[in-house]
């Protein structure tokens, strides 16, 4: 079974690309951020923990994320892969679910790493808060979630770099050929 993680910064496309995967290979698809939203909008107490460290723009613990991953992850096992969209996000984090899948004889197959320029990413965000209607999506908040994202997250492309299983997709304005050339490197698995 493949086992996919998508990264890069806020806007950089990780729901974008992961449902082109889904599409061409009926991978399973885990948003971390999809699956906390749904837990604030249902109110439960997972969601409003959550909810508080999402409008201050910093990470959820590490604990909740993990926990409810594996229960997530358990119950898409039946197919030829998983997405692991928005996590890891911290170096912890994927200590975390290597160990997570290797206790299901599972591994990383591929880290997909997106780099999109900063001033792209703002547009999008701040674009996708006026059709979405996202609150987490604002200027100041965005700005947080960069800083966040720089400090915390990207310290992993090392990380993935030295376990092996690095890929690097640069955007250069084309989406169709980004979508492409992502493909082409998830098929060669």
């Amino acid at each position: 079974m493949d086992n996919i993680v998508i990264f890069g910064a806020p806007g950089s496309g990780k729901g974008t690309y992961s449902a082109a995967l889904v599409e061409k290979f009926g991978y399973n698809h885990i948003s971390t951020g999809d699956v906390l939203r749904a837990e604030i909008k249902a109110g439960s107490e997972l969601g409003k923990i959550a909810e508080g460290f999402i409008e201050k723009g910093q990470l959820i613990p590490d604990d909740l994320i993990i926990d409810m991953l594996a229960e997530v992850y358990d119950t898409m096992r039946q197919g030829p892969g998983v997405i692991f969209d928005g996590f890891p996000r911290t170096i912890v984090q994927a200590k975390a679910l290597k160990e997570m899948l290797a206790e299901r004889g599972e591994k990383i197959s591929v880290t997909l790493n997106l780099i999109v320029s900063e001033d792209v990413l703002m547009e999008r965000l701040l674009k996708r808060a006026q059709i979405e209607g996202r609150a987490d999506d604002n200027e100041e908040t965005i700005k947080k979630r960069f800083n966040v994202y720089y400090t915390q997250t990207h310290p992993l492309i090392e990380w993935f770099r030295k376990e092996g299983v690095l890929s690097e997709f640069t955007f250069k304005g084309d989406k169709d050929r980004m979508i492409e050339e992502i493909i082409d490197k998830v098929a060669s698995l």
